[in-house]
């Protein structure tokens, strides 16, 4: 029985599991930073549900805007998003976590670009 025996080190991971080489981690960054809409997420039937709400309010906004889907995780964590589905604005995370309806997500919109800003 070992008493004063020498301590294991504690490896430090980020959020990509070890997997994110610098370049990949810089990569991801340099996305974070670019306008546009994102959905945040895996794939899942909620991220999808955020994504056909976001279409929905674009189109009674009169906007045609696309939307970039990202599904890697290391771009995700660019953003400091830890629970998805997100929705991103010109690179400000303005949901997370949670499925908005269209008129939640009509209304960050707005508030985010004004009703009278083109997406273009």
């Amino acid at each position: 029985m070992k008493l004063f025996g020498k301590k294991k080190e504690k490896v430090k991971s980020c959020c990509c599991g070890g997997n994110g080489t610098p370049e990949v981690i810089a990569q991801a960054e340099a996305e974070a930073g670019r306008s546009g809409i994102k959905v945040l997420g895996s794939g899942c039937a909620k991220c999808n549900a955020l994504e056909a709400a976001t279409r929905e309010a674009l189109a009674e906004l009169g906007m045609d805007t696309a939307i970039d889907h990202v599904t890697d995780f290391t771009q995700i964590a660019a953003y400091g998003v830890m629970t998805t589905p997100a929705l991103v604005v010109d690179g400000k995370v303005l949901s997370y976590g949670k499925v908005l309806t269209k008129d939640e997500a009509k209304a960050l919109l707005t508030k985010s670009r004004g009703s009278g800003t083109s997406f273009c």
